[in-house]
């Protein structure tokens, strides 16, 4: 079975074909600023980015009919059970409307959708980012106003989560994992029998990261805000996109922050060591999650390449449960998966609403 994958960012598009689970085709597809400065809004970007996606799979040798399915990457909805959904016109109007926010990963239910339907096929998406297994408990702060989000790269860490539980030759449904995506922003969750309970990222909670701020002091925070210095707008940017390393170092790439370590630069090696140590901290702090019992420690995401960064966080939670790497992100081949399992009939497609 051949499957169509669609995975729009925000100055790129993502497509591959699968057949089966083997790729056949891949291509990062880069949307030129001036481009994308022509639409007010991402749905008005829904025409351009479709007629490039299918001129680029044409070249390859690929037309809409070659396919048993169309998948795509799931954008801003309402808080939903992870797993594979079918696109419905509930919603592609939620996302028209963006109705829960406005982002890039929108087009990728409506564009799967009206691609699938003029051929007839199926259109899915898979575990999106606004995948909510949180249980009761977890999602209570220290003010009643404020409920702890669940804003996690649910697509991601549900592939890595499948991929070891597959290589312990387990059930992802029967195994305690704790997963730390870690790149330019962070997600530390604790996995339990196939849900995603409790965990932290790094806009609202949680270490920081490369250029999130993770969690902050309150008190310095809220003096911080209303100090007059910056605006809302220029605080919320700080927090999700200038913060972290980048406040500190003045750049988010790590090899960068390792290169400046190796010449002496005993900044860089304290921030760094903040970074590593804050992570290795919140990963042992969901031991208490499982009562102490992990099968076991994944680390993934783009830092997950990074040799320093990996043994350093397996010397310090080791101790817990066996640490394993699965570096960089797999969200094509979780798409093409997802939809797969489906095909298949190896699982149920969710409704969306």
């Amino acid at each position: 079975m051949k499957i169509m994958v669609i995975n729009p960012g925000g100055t790129s598009t993502k497509t591959a074909v699968f057949e089966d689970e083997h790729v056949l085709f891949k291509k990062t597809i880069i949307h030129a600023a001036d481009e994308l400065r022509r639409f007010p809004h991402v749905v008005d970007q829904l025409d351009y980015r479709r007629n490039i996606i299918l001129d680029t799979l044409s070249e390859a040798g690929f037309v809409p009919g070659d396919f048993s399915c169309v998948v795509g990457r799931g954008g801003l909805l309402a808080p939903l059970q992870g797993g594979t959904y079918g696109v419905n016109e509930r919603m592609t109007k939620d996302l028209k409307k963006a109705v829960h926010g406005e982002h890039p990963s929108n087009l990728g239910p409506i564009l799967a959708k009206e691609i699938a339907d003029e051929v007839n096929i199926p259109s899915f998406i898979v575990d999106p980012v606004s995948v909510d297994e949180l249980m009761p408990i977890a999602r209570i702060s220290g003010l009643a106003e404020l409920e702890r989000p669940s804003w996690f790269h649910a697509l991601n860490h549900k592939a890595v989560a499948r991929f070891i539980a597959k290589r312990i030759e387990r059930e992802y449904e029967d195994c305690n994992f704790i997963i730390a995506h870690l790149g330019s922003g962070n997600s530390i969750v604790a996995h339990k029998e196939g849900r995603m309970i409790d965990g932290s990222g790094g806009r609202s909670n949680g270490p920081f990261s490369p250029e999130r701020s993770g969690g902050l002091p309150t008190y310095p925070l809220v003096e911080l805000c209303y100090s007059g210095k910056y605006s809302h707008e220029e605080m919320v940017d700080k927090i999700s996109s200038g913060g972290g390393i980048y406040d500190h170092l003045g750049t988010k790439d790590a090899r960068e922050v390792e290169e400046r370590i190796k010449k002496g630069d005993e900044k860089a090696r304290t921030v760094y060591q903040a970074f590593v140590y804050s992570v290795a901290k919140e990963i042992c702090s969901y031991a208490a999650v499982f009562e102490g019992k992990v099968d076991c420690i994944i680390l993934t995401g783009g830092l997950a390449h990074s040799g320093y960064v990996t043994e350093e966080i397996t010397r310090m939670t080791g101790f817990l449960a066996p640490v394993e790497i699965v570096p960089g992100e797999f969200e094509l081949e979780a798409l093409a998966y997802g939809a797969l399992r489906v095909l298949r009939k190896e699982e149920e497609p969710k409704c969306y609403g």
